[in-house]
């Protein structure tokens, strides 16, 4: 009899095993996109850094028209294509969800039990 209990204690670890595993995949993945996210961000903030540079410096001439618009061009699409990566990345969830909402309030009033508030 207890050798069917232990079988039962392995099948249930070996679930909890998977779960686990497919929890830490899942996690990982998670990570990859954000690191990539901020990648694509900080590239979007060199490259328009050096488009608006360009502006600035671009001398008068037959090309200045063309040139401002191409520029212009990127910067607006390449604006709408890290949108689109973020809403992917952060699946519709930036900054204020109701989870991060019910954890202020948490927060607060662990701090008012604690005594530590600065302002009051």
């Amino acid at each position: 009899m207890s050798n069917v209990n232990s079988n039962r204690v392995m099948d249930v670890n070996k679930t909890d095993d998977k779960t686990d595993d497919k929890r830490y995949l899942k996690a990982k993945g998670r990570v990859r996109k954000l690191k990539g996210f901020y990648i694509h961000l900080c590239g979007y903030i060199i490259g328009v850094s050096l488009l608006v540079f360009n502006l600035i410096i671009i001398e008068e001439g037959e090309y200045k028209i063309p040139i401002t618009w191409l520029i212009w061009t990127l910067i607006i699409a390449w604006g709408i294509i890290l949108t689109i990566h973020a809403w992917v990345t952060f699946k519709g969830q930036f900054l204020f969800t109701k989870r991060w909402e019910e954890r202020k309030i948490q927060k607060y009033l662990d701090e008012k039990e604690d005594g530590n508030q600065m302002w009051e």
